[in-house]
């Protein structure tokens, strides 16, 4: 069943490992599309982001820019366990998401409330994140509603190196 049938043990084995306190950590660039029901590229962002770690507990605040000039601005709050469990809250986040890191890869299931102007629909999010061997991640979440994709999102994103 391709997407849904990866479990993080399926990345456990393999190299490079992600370290979310290492490689999601101070700004980061974001550029993404975002995938409508048909399969069709319904909007295109880019985002500036920023990750904090204090231990295990990392803040990332992410400022979107959507090529029909909306934006959006989220803060999460990442609780990391010492077996590679992983907490997300955010505003728009329905109770807490759970995740778990393995190798290079890392996945996240939430549900989210999108915004009003986004219709106000509550979806089921499952992140896959995945470090390649230049430090880039590469993300590809799919949401649905009751069972049923309506949107994909395919992203990069990249460290800012001080210059």
């Amino acid at each position: 069943m391709s997407f849904p049938a990866q479990k993080p043990a399926d990345y456990a084995a393999l190299s490079p490992e992600f370290n979310l306190r290492e490689h999601l950590n101070g700004p980061i660039q974001c550029e993404g599309v975002i995938y409508g029901p048909t399969g069709r590229v319904a909007s295109r962002f880019v985002a500036d982001m920023h990750a904090t770690w204090d231990g295990n507990i990392g803040t990332m605040t992410e400022n979107f820019r959507y090529d029909s000039g909306a934006t959006q601005h989220r803060c999460w709050t990442l609780t990391l366990g010492n077996d590679g469990s992983i907490k997300a809250e955010a505003p728009d986040v329905i109770g807490a998401g759970d995740g778990m890191a393995r190798g290079p890869g890392v996945q996240l299931k939430y549900r989210i409330r999108l915004p009003e102007d986004s219709g106000g629909h509550v979806l089921d999010a499952v992140d896959w994140m995945y470090l390649v061997e230049n430090g880039t991640i590469m993300n590809h979440s799919q949401f649905r509603k009751f069972g049923i994709k309506v949107a994909e999102l395919v992203a990069t994103m990249r460290q800012v190196k001080p210059a």
